[in-house]
């Protein structure tokens, strides 16, 4: 298996994963517990900087003396449908919006296509003080350019 499959892969509006649900993403009862959603969308949102060759941890320490961090700002989720264990799911992500000190992704957690949870999510840019800090032109380029829907850009 190569390193892209295991880190999903770009499409023409953004990024898609898939993860399978093991035992430990479950309540008792065999059900997603609510939170593990969570953690696929952040497996997502990381695997789509990645494949767009953006490395955070080099970000972090890299550029200016400042460096760059994108920490979620908020969350809206609204649950649809449950997953089970040992279901497989996709978790698609889009570029909203890029630009200023702030991007807007959209992710959707589906199962065989009928969507589960929808998601948009506000990422802050800050320096490592946790200060705003505008997200670099060439980084902005590359979320908006990640497919051919292009998003608008925030000022």
């Amino acid at each position: 298996m190569s390193l892209i499959s295991l880190a999903g892969e770009l499409t023409e509006n953004g990024h898609r994963l898939v993860q399978r649900v093991y035992y430990e993403d479950t309540d008792f009862s065999g059900v997603v517990y609510h939170a593990r959603y969570l953690h696929f969308m952040e497996r997502a949102r990381t695997d789509y900087l990645r494949l767009l060759g953006v490395e955070q941890a080099s970000l972090a320490i890299e550029g200016d003396t400042e460096g760059l961090v994108f920490v979620v700002h908020r969350m809206e989720i609204d649950f649809k449908l449950s997953a089970r264990m040992d279901d497989i799911l996709t978790i698609e992500t889009t570029t909203e919006k890029a630009g200023g000190a702030k991007m807007v992704l959209q992710q959707e957690i589906r199962r065989d296509g009928v969507l589960l949870i929808a998601a948009k999510v506000i990422i802050a840019v800050i320096n490592g003080q946790g200060r705003p800090r505008r997200l670099p032109e060439a980084l902005a380029v590359k979320f908006l350019a990640a497919g051919h829907k292009l998003p608008t850009r925030v000022e």
